[in-house]
């Protein structure tokens, strides 16, 4: 397949064309849905489709310096969070910190590799991460400040490396943002907001040929490295 046909195929399926800017919060879901994963304000110079250029509508979109004053960033951020709220779609900061909207199909995959069991949660999780967990199991969902409080945690920092390392191991996500009175997140467990997904279970080789056959249906083939890139993954090399 030549590279023409190549980012054709990625300019529709992507996004990447003004007649298809997405809007919408719907429109963004459906987005998700069709490309199976997508980072969410990534621009053109990382690989992979992305919420924040299918917003732009064109392949050269780069992320502004200022973006509080700029439409398509700021349009973007409203619909992550809308997202988010609305809970049909996964979002989480997974491997190497790659924050990923994933389909619900996609869920599985991902966790195959991502994913850490319970059994290994004492050898693979820090204290810090084990204790915010603690916590979520037993409240079900809390806001930042209240969990880091409820966790003993000594400092904001060490309760944001602790919940990156949660959603990394794909067992925390947000389940909302507020604004108001303060700037928050509300957190709970991901096996809680997705369990019909969390109640399958893949092989890690079935896993990765899921997520490429995802990928290369909507960007035509994946370059040598292309996957590893943007989702952090290195099985996916």
């Amino acid at each position: 397949m030549d590279v023409v046909t190549i980012e054709s195929i990625r300019d529709r399926y992507w996004h990447r064309e003004e007649s298809r800017r997405i809007e919408t919060v719907e429109a963004a879901e459906r987005f998700i849905d069709e490309v199976g994963f997508a980072g969410c304000l990534t621009d053109a110079r990382q690989p992979g489709p992305s919420l924040y250029i299918a917003v732009c509508g064109r392949r050269d979109a780069h992320m502004p310096r200022n973006v509080q004053k700029d439409e398509e960033s700021s349009l973007a951020w409203v619909l992550k969070d809308e997202i988010i709220r609305r809970g049909r779609v996964y979002y989480g900061k997974l491997a190497r910190g790659k924050a990923l909207f994933l389909a619900p199909r996609m869920i599985a995959p991902f966790r195959a590799l991502l994913g850490v069991k319970r059994r290994e949660e004492k050898t693979r999780l820090s204290d810090e991460a084990r204790a915010v967990l603690k916590v979520l199991r037993r409240e079900w969902e809390m806001g930042t400040a209240d969990l880091r409080r409820a966790a003993e945690l000594a400092d904001r920092q060490t309760l944001t490396r602790a919940l990156d390392e949660l959603q990394a191991a794909m067992i925390v996500v947000p389940l909302e943002v507020v604004y108001q009175p303060k700037f928050t997140y509300l957190w709970t467990l991901a096996e809680a907001r997705f369990p019909e997904e969390y109640g399958v279970n893949l092989a890690e080789g079935v896993a990765v040929e899921a997520i490429r056959a995802a990928y290369t249906e909507t960007a035509g083939q994946a370059a040598p490295g292309e996957l590893a890139r943007m989702t952090g993954i290195q099985a996916l090399g």
